[in-house]
């Protein structure tokens, strides 16, 4: 399977895919702690709310970027070398965090780490979704979701550590990744993916992915709005309102909890039922609850049922879509669907922190989440109009 030219993109055993989901797991880690902790420190620093935001999209910006050489990079290079590549770069920048404090430096190094995970997360799903048999796809791609949802859910649960020192939470993560960095290195085979047949042009596949499965590819937009709105708006929006930092880190995971609750059940019945069915409905119940999340106020409890609620119906959406792409889509087209994903993803999480730092500076905190819930019911309505196309 080391061969250069063979077809490696099966998982040859338990081994092997449990070290995937390892790297899953680290790679929503970063993401679910840096979000949050980042936020609070320069809220702290006096940092205006639209500036903190776009630092946090700085991130995606990183993310976007790898994006649009991820599938040629992956090609040259195999899945082993990329993912061992992108966590080298969170490790490195999550140590320098604590060393180069400021705003200036954090977007730089926040750009790294989005460079990063990119990279982690484009050959590990696609690594995935390509050994899956379509049977099963909805269950196994859930599952997939659901440890990057575990890894994003405890993140933020690293904000308690900044009673140790700012460096804590940074030191505790970037030693995780050593570890994981180490187990793909000495146990992760080294694969490439097999060539796209043809000579087809990359811009033509991701059109003909965009003509074929459009509404199957807006989720992972959504879900990457969600996810850095959410983490990165929801703390300077508490503390705006009442809540203590300790209660934020009590609160944001179970965002996350309820997805990782769901994502397997909503998985099975996607396969059962049909993955439109339950996009559609897992849109407009997600999109109700977000809508509604401003009526809690401050009051924990219900805020924290919203949440859970909320995050179990549209946490899956990523993972949901792209199955939907693959039951869509013919196989050559794949791994451009999975980089039109990855594009959609970073091109929601950089606007989800920069929209919703600007309604924070105009006094509109409600608005972050009245617009998420609008967004959620507009594309579970829109479903109704989408009949997918047989492959070609």
């Amino acid at each position: 399977m080391s061969d250069r030219h063979s077809t490696s993109v099966h998982l040859n055993s338990k081994r092997n895919y449990m070290i995937l989901i390892t790297v899953i797991i680290a790679a929503g880690l970063s993401q679910g702690l840096l979000l949050p902790v980042l936020s609070i420190l320069l809220e702290q620093k006096g940092v205006t709310s639209s500036i903190n935001g776009l630092n946090a999209a700085a991130l995606y910006i990183g993310s976007f970027g790898m994006t649009l050489v991820a599938e040629r990079t992956l090609g040259a290079i195999g899945f082993k070398k990329l993912i061992a590549a992108g966590l080298s770069l969170v490790f490195v920048s999550l140590l320098l965090f604590p060393l180069l404090p400021g705003v200036k430096a954090w977007f730089l190094l926040r750009l790294l780490v989005g460079i990063g995970d990119a990279a982690i997360n484009y050959a590990a799903q696609l690594w995935v979704l390509l050994m899956t048999p379509s049977e099963h796809r909805g269950r196994n791609i859930s599952l997939y979701g659901m440890s990057y949802g575990l890894g994003f859910s405890l993140g933020p649960l690293g904000i308690s550590l900044l009673r140790f020192g700012q460096a804590a939470p940074f030191l505790v993560i970037a030693f995780l990744f050593l570890l994981v960095l180490l187990l793909v290195a000495a146990k992760l085979p080294d694969s490439h993916p097999e060539k796209v047949a043809g000579g087809e042009g990359q811009a033509r596949r991701f059109g003909r992915s965009y003509s074929l499965a459009w509404y199957a590819l807006i989720p992972a937009l959504l879900y990457g709005y969600m996810e850095a709105s959410l983490n990165s708006n929801f703390p300077v929006y508490g503390l705006r309102i009442g809540y203590t930092a300790d209660q934020i880190a009590a609160l944001l995971p179970f965002a996350g909890i309820g997805g990782l609750l769901l994502q397997l059940p909503l998985g099975i019945w996607s396969d059962r039922y049909g993955r439109q069915k339950i996009l559609i409905l897992s849109g407009v119940g997600g999109g109700l609850a977000f809508a509604l999340l401003p009526l809690a106020a401050d009051r924990f409890l219900p805020t924290l049922v919203l949440l859970m609620f909320a995050g179990g119906l549209v946490g899956s959406f990523f993972s949901l879509g792209l199955s939907f792409a693959a039951d869509i889509l013919p196989r050559n087209l794949l791994p451009a669907a999975n980089v039109v994903s990855s594009f959609h993803y970073s091109i929601g999480s950089i606007l989800g922190p920069g929209v919703g730092g600007l309604l924070l500076e105009y006094g509109w905190g409600s608005g972050v989440f009245a617009l998420m819930g609008l967004l959620y019911i507009m594309f579970g309505l829109m479903g109704l109009l989408f009949s997918p196309r047989q492959q070609i």
